[in-house]
C-alpha cells in the first residue's frame, strides 16, 4: 500500500480570485493543508480528472476526496478554533450544506468579478 499523501488543498492556480482566496486562508486560518495548483500537481495521484480540478476546489485527506463547499467545510472542520470545527460541521447537514454548495457555485460561477479575479478566472460555460 502506498503511503499516505499529506492532507491537499488543490485549486485553480491559473485564477486571480482563488489564488487570492487560497493566500488568504493562509494568513488568517491557524491550521491550512498543504495547497497546490491543480495545473502544477499530479491529479491522477490525487484520483482526480483535470475537468474535476477545473470545476472546483479539491481537499484530499486521509484518502477522501470532498470538492466544492465540502471541501471548504472539511478545512473548515480541521481547525483548531470551535466556533470555525462547528462552522465546517453545520456545512454538511442540510439544509445548511445545500445553502453551502449553493453559495459555492455562485461564487464560482462569478469569480472573475470579485476581488483578485481576472476575465481568465471566468468559468467554462456549460454546453
Amino acid at each position: 500500500m502506498p503511503p499516505e499523501r499529506p492532507a491537499t488543498l488543490i485549486f485553480d492556480g491559473d485564477c486571480g480570485f482563488c489564488t487570492t482566496a487560497v493566500l488568504w486562508l493562509q494568513r488568517t486560518m491557524p491550521r491550512v493543508p498543504g495547497t497546490a495548483p491543480f495545473q502544477w500537481t499530479d491529479l491522477a495521484a490525487f484520483d482526480l480528472t483535470e475537468e474535476q480540478a477545473r470545476s472546483r476546489v479539491w481537499f484530499v485527506a486521509g484518502g477522501r476526496r470532498y470538492g466544492g463547499a465540502a471541501a471548504v467545510a472539511a478545512v473548515l472542520r480541521g481547525q483548531p478554533t470551535p466556533a470555525l470545527r462547528a462552522l465546517g460541521w453545520l456545512g454538511t447537514v442540510p439544509p445548511w450544506s445545500w445553502a453551502a454548495e449553493a453559495g459555492y457555485r455562485l461564487v464560482a460561477r462569478y469569480r472573475y468579478r470579485l476581488p483578485g479575479g481576472t476575465p481568465a478566472c471566468r468559468m467554462p460555460s456549460a454546453t
